[in-house]
């Protein structure tokens, strides 16, 4: 992974850094990681994973076979109105 700093703005790279490393799943990585996981604790972890899964890839095909809306859109900033 990497991240490159422009005009000396580190800020703005470390953002950027966490922002890459939220997607990739990194820290929930480093967070289960922290304590020993049980056999049985990771085989319902996983089982828990896959139904989640399986369950969007539903949602998602149905939302696209037009059986369900599709998700709520954003309004975009400032065009809230008053």
């Amino acid at each position: 992974m990497q991240v490159f700093v422009r005009d000396n703005n580190v800020d703005q790279a470390i953002r950027a850094l966490k922002k890459k490393m939220q997607r990739e799943g990194i820290f929930r990585e480093m967070k289960r990681r922290k304590a020993y996981e049980k056999p049985s604790e990771k085989r319902a972890r996983e089982k828990a994973e896959g139904i989640r899964r399986s369950r969007k890839a539903a949602r998602k095909q149905a939302q696209r076979e037009g059986l369900l809306p599709g998700p709520k859109r954003r309004k975009p900033a400032g065009a809230g109105g008053r």
